[in-house]
């Protein structure tokens, strides 16, 4: 699809080498000192490239998909960073993938980059390592269905993700806010941005405990206090609805995650699963109904933690 001032092309290696050297050697052998020998290996031939140009033709960025089914060589110029040609690379990438029937598809992101991979809805796996001396995360998101999410890095990156992709709505259950993941700096920094973007949004949250949380000085209450036109709270009363163990983060984007057991991160998510997300958001507020999430009836109160 044509984007301002650029546009992203599925290219023939043989044909496009001088152009994709044209973007790789400046940025990861000059910038990053990757050695020459080791930018160029034997996959490339057997690699789908695509190339961002600008407008009068010249290459721009770079990606490939290989035969493993990864991504690899994303590259941008300098001069053309933070302007959305990175995302579109990506999207290009995946959107093969997809074509080509992949069910899911990995890549190692340097780890200064896993904030970008993590917003398309990657999420780390495995142990760090380190890749022509730089240091690499492996991150993986499937095409088809929900992404397994089974560590806590994993539910940081796409709860963070999830924030980011709303639009104007996000629903929250949690047993407790939820430490180590709603305490995190990244997401609540994505909630702050979320909460101050001017959209007008909201998030709904529902917990079950709400002491355990201001005895731990949750710092996402402070944020909630400081915009209570953004965040309300809502707390569940009865004992047969405070046995529910699950957890879930929905949006109003197709967005969701879903913890079976709500005090442990392990669930699954998916950028794409606008039903299952629109169920999630779709109880009432107080109380509700989500056949797909498995949210019971609840019977819930203001919240005490703001007052």
């Amino acid at each position: 699809m044509p984007t301002p001032g650029f546009r992203i092309e599925v290219v023939d290696y043989a044909q496009a080498q001088d152009e994709l050297r044209a973007v790789r050697e400046p940025v990861f052998v000059q910038e990053q000192q990757v050695p020459l020998e080791e930018e160029w290996d034997a996959l490339d031939p057997l690699c789908r490239h695509v190339i961002a140009r600008d407008e009068s033709g010249q290459p721009i960025g770079t990606g490939r998909l290989t035969p493993e089914r990864k991504i690899g060589r994303m590259a941008v110029l300098r001069d053309w960073r933070g302007k959305g040609v990175g995302d579109a690379l990506l999207s290009a990438l995946m959107a093969q993938a997809w074509e080509m029937g992949w069910p899911a598809i990995s890549l190692n992101a340097q780890v200064s980059a896993e904030p970008f991979y993590a917003r398309h809805g990657f999420v780390p796996y495995g142990p760090g390592f380190e890749e022509a001396g730089i240091q690499h995360q492996a991150m993986r998101r499937n095409l088809k269905g929900p992404t397994p999410i089974e560590n806590a890095a994993a539910a940081v990156a796409i709860t963070t993700a999830l924030v980011l992709q709303a639009r104007r709505s996000l629903v929250i259950y949690s047993r407790e806010l939820d430490p180590g993941l709603l305490d995190n700096a990244a997401v609540l920094e994505a909630l702050r941005g979320f909460a101050t973007n001017g959209r007008g949004g909201e998030v709904r949250i529902l917990l079950q405990d709400t002491a355990a949380p201001q005895r731990a000085l949750a710092p996402l209450l402070p944020l909630a206090q400081r915009l209570p036109s953004v965040f309300s709270f809502r707390t569940v009363t009865e004992p047969v609805d405070r046995a529910y163990a699950s957890a879930f983060l929905a949006n109003d984007a197709g967005g969701y995650y879903f913890r079976q057991l709500g005090h442990r991160f392990d669930g699954e998510a998916d950028l794409d699963g606008a039903g299952r997300a629109r169920r999630g958001r779709a109880w009432r507020w107080p109380g509700g109904r989500d056949p797909a999430l498995g949210t019971p009836g609840l019977s819930t109160t203001n919240s005490p933690v703001l007052g």
